[in-house]
């Protein structure tokens, strides 16, 4: 008989309109900004998310390695302190270190599981994969976008909220601020966060995770003009930029940037917008800001919550961290 995928129950509070107006915004905000920036969310279509996956099997990017390591060691522990029967993952994607968690927890009495994620296609074949994966666990797929929609997440339950990927980076000091508080504002006592954070090394070490030698990181970096091409009908040449991976020391993130190759002139037919280049020109795609335990226990402790415990691989390049609420 043929096997039959587990049903998997999906909460969408995402209308239709809602990724394209939110594009909208971004490209015109953005490009009309001095300088010129887009955030990282739209590198991740189909293509940008078989991308970065390849980038996470890169020698030079050790943050997917320490990050699981440290899940694969500690699982156990922080399920212990924890004592959860509700996971939320937010960002999920396609969730494959989940599992590293789930085995720990399930083992500990979870009862369910929400992944949340923008992507509704990959949510809901990751759930399905996990559903099947553990058939006594409650698995609700939740649609939605985890810096406008924290109001909105299911709370029963004593739940752990997992942020993990170092992708809490990617938001620039005054957005975690608002972030952070915003989940305090939806947890409950006992409920806890686990936060994957990249921690501040070696610069040569930081750049070259963002530079590899194959370029996969360079095309990864490029595909937000091809969605933008595809979405909005703008006529970029992605071939026209050059990939660009910086150390902010002052910051201590790392930012990636495309630099035109030539004087241009871009049309956004679906905004009504003509965008000019110079030479030389460099627009901010993305930040990844790098972390020091303090100064990030400091920044919880802002919000409201008790950091729990530090789990950090051997080489201290990565970090987990559990605080509680």
């Amino acid at each position: 008989m043929p096997v039959t995928e587990p049903t998997v129950q999906l909460i969408d509070h995402l209308d239709r309109g809602h990724l394209r107006q939110a594009l909208e915004r971004d490209v015109r905000e953005g490009l009309a900004g001095t300088p010129k920036h887009l955030p990282p969310k739209w590198f991740y279509d189909a293509a940008g998310s078989e991308l970065f996956a390849r980038i996470t099997r890169l020698p030079e990017y050790y943050p997917a390695r320490r990050e699981t390591a440290i899940l694969r060691e500690h699982a156990a522990d922080i399920a212990a302190l924890a004592r959860a029967d509700t996971l939320v993952e937010l960002g999920s994607g396609t969730s494959e270190k989940t599992v590293l968690l789930l085995d720990a927890l399930v083992a500990a009495g979870l009862r369910a599981y929400l992944p949340v994620d923008v992507d509704a296609v990959t949510l809901r074949r990751a759930a399905g994969r996990l559903a099947a994966r553990y058939p006594g666990l409650a698995v609700r797929a939740v649609c939605a976008d985890f810096e406008r929609h924290l109001a909105l997440l299911p709370r029963e339950g004593r739940r752990l909220v997992a942020f993990l990927g170092g992708t809490i980076g990617n938001l620039a000091p005054d957005a975690r601020e608002v972030f952070f508080k915003d989940l305090r504002a939806v947890l409950d006592p006992g409920d806890t966060l686990l936060l994957g954070a990249d921690l501040v090394k070696d610069t040569e070490r930081l750049v070259a995770a963002y530079a590899d030698a194959a370029g996969v990181t360079a095309a990864f970096n490029r595909n937000v003009l091809h969605v933008i091409n595809r979405e909005l009908g703008a006529d970029f040449d992605p071939g026209a930029f050059d990939h660009v991976a910086a150390y902010d020391a002052a910051n201590e993130w790392i930012e990636m940037r495309l630099r035109a190759r030539r004087d241009m002139r871009v049309r956004i037919p679906a905004l009504g917008m003509v965008v000019a280049f110079a030479a030389g020109e460099e627009m901010r795609t993305e930040i990844s800001a790098k972390f020091r335990p303090a100064g990030l226990s400091r920044e919880l402790a802002a919000a409201g919550f008790t950091v729990r415990r530090w789990f950090l691989d051997p080489s201290g390049d990565f970090s987990v961290v559990l605080a509680a609420a």
